[in-house]
């Protein structure tokens, strides 16, 4: 059962996580078909374009659905849900909404849920892989023709990504067009952002199990331990 009080615009956005998570899916797979097989047959290309126009529009009918749901002034829902904003005008950064997919997923389930670490390193993973991928897509569509590139393939691209998201850098590749950066600058930011958080949680999640190691190692506690483990 969900709280009573739950608001409309809540209640819209629980009932809607879900399929507008896989509509993204279907998104980020109909850009892929469009940007990939640009070179191929027009009916793939056109096909991948029209799942993006439809996805695309799902996202803005929901963006405007939650907005009169919420009884707020535009600019003032603009500004408390600027990543939900921002999602809409970019698609391609719904995975960083992952959290509240996940917290849908579960409320459908009756699995237990992973723990506090497991779930943040979940979760910065899944991200930084579709984050990469739509990256990678949108490197290569923007940078595979520019005078003076040197991401010619979405090989090319993929290995680019993964040197920003890991900020190794190697600067064998870097985009030269202002879209091909600006992705660049995106990645940038959201692989400190996701790579610090496993990294961070890792290491705590490690520090803990020592923690725990080191405390029933003590003579006490070993003693403590065989006695209520006859």
């Amino acid at each position: 059962m969900h709280d009573a009080s739950e608001t409309r615009d809540k209640a819209w956005e629980r009932r809607t996580e879900l399929p507008l998570f896989y509509a993204s899916l279907i998104f980020l797979a109909g850009y892929a078909v469009a940007v990939l097989a640009d070179r191929t047959h027009p009916l793939w290309r056109d096909i991948g374009l029209l799942l993006v126009a439809l996805t695309w529009l799902c996202f803005i009918v929901d963006y405007v659905a939650r907005l009169a749901l919420s009884g707020m002034r535009p600019l003032r829902f603009v500004r408390v849900h600027w990543l939900d904003t921002l999602v809409v005008v970019l698609p391609m950064l719904r995975p960083l909404r992952m959290v509240k997919v996940n917290t849908a997923l579960q409320a459908r389930s009756d699995r237990p849920r992973l723990g506090l670490y497991a779930r943040v390193m979940t979760y910065a993973g899944l991200s930084a892989g579709l984050l990469g991928f739509a990256g990678a897509l949108g490197v290569y569509h923007f940078e595979r023709s520019a005078p003076g590139g040197t991401i010619h393939t979405f090989g090319d691209a993929v290995w680019w990504v993964c040197e920003t998201l890991t900020t190794v850098g190697y600067g064998d590749m870097a985009p030269v067009t202002p879209a091909g950066r600006t992705i660049a600058a995106g990645l940038m930011a959201c692989g400190l952002a996701l790579l610090g958080a496993v990294t961070g949680s890792f290491s705590s999640w490690m520090l803990q199990v020592f923690r725990r190691e080191d405390h029933s190692e003590r003579p006490g506690n070993r003693g403590l331990r065989h006695i209520s483990h006859p």
